[in-house]
């Protein structure tokens, strides 16, 4: 089977659809689908059946497009081994990172990065866990996070590695009459106006998971995904919320931590399957690593 056909499979796998298809690989649909048509009676069974407008991929072509992922990893990283003959690692690593991580790991990395070789293309992305697999068709790298009470992030196709734990902490007002306390319990803040993000993204399922313990149920009065914005509106007294504790940075607001219950997000990083077989991929995800090693001291 021709590897460039294998590749056009992949893309429909990841993509979906014949035109998000053709996009991807600067071709015309036309010249997708004669590709796909060939692979096929390369295969000698049938990969695509009709699903309304659309094709999906039938149980074959789920299973070739796993050897697919196997062969375009292994003509990488050939490429890559080839490479290294002329040095250390060298390449460019695509990266898709959540926002307030990337404020926290990428300026280190990038740092430890410099004069390696390997360059990284970041792109700040602001999407829940489940868009992983998406994402992963543009990018090498992704760096994600969920409620460390969530089961870890799991997709066909997709590796994932924990990379470090966040405790979650209440920001308060600077005049609240809980900001003296060293630490506050959920029930204090019941009668509260509370500020959340966006349903799906990790700090609103640590409040979720976190009511469900403790059967207190917040009255959440705006959703905002920016974390600044959300310390600007707790420092004017418009309520009160969750942070993560590094992304904390308003001198107006009080960081308090939560008592009896645990809190946190876990960082994660996704790759496809034997992706870190790339010296140039490798590089990055022991960057973020060492990184994030130093980060939780």
């Amino acid at each position: 089977m021709d590897a460039t056909r294998l590749r056009v499979l992949r893309e429909l796998a990841d993509r979906e659809t014949v035109a998000a298809t053709a996009v991807a690989l600067s071709m015309t649909p036309s010249a997708v689908s004669q590709q796909l048509k060939i692979l096929g009676r390369e295969a000698g069974v049938a990969l695509l059946e009709p699903d309304g407008r659309r094709l999906r991929l039938t149980d074959a072509g789920r299973a070739l497009v796993l050897r697919a992922d196997e062969v375009v990893a292994a003509l990488e990283r050939a490429d890559a081994e080839m490479a290294s003959y002329r040095g250390s690692p060298r390449g460019r690593v695509r990266v898709a990172l959540f926002p307030s991580g990337a404020a926290m790991l990428l300026p280190r990395v990038l740092t430890a990065l410099r004069d390696s070789g390997v360059t990284i293309d970041a792109r700040d992305v602001d999407e829940p866990a489940s868009a992983v697999p998406g994402l992963l068709a543009d990018h090498d790298v992704i760096l994600t996070h969920r409620d460390e009470r969530a089961a870890e992030t799991s997709f066909p196709r997709v590796a994932v590695e924990a990379l470090m734990r966040e405790p979650i902490d209440m920001v308060l007002p600077l005049d609240h009459l809980l900001a003296q306390r060293d630490s506050v319990r959920l029930e204090d803040l019941a009668a509260e106006s509370w500020i959340s993000v966006h349903g799906g993204f990790p700090v609103d399922d640590v409040l979720l998971s976190i009511t469900a313990v403790t059967g207190v149920q917040p009255r959440v009065v705006q959703r905002i995904n920016d974390f600044r914005v959300i310390e600007e509106l707790v420092a004017a007294g418009h309520g009160v919320a969750l942070m993560p504790r590094h992304a904390i940075r308003h001198r107006d607001v009080s960081r308090k931590p939560l008592a009896g219950v645990r809190a946190a997000r876990i960082y994660e990083l996704a790759t496809r399957v034997h992706a870190d077989r790339s010296p140039a991929i490798a590089k990055v995800l022991e960057t973020f690593r060492q990184v994030a090693r130093m980060s939780v001291k």
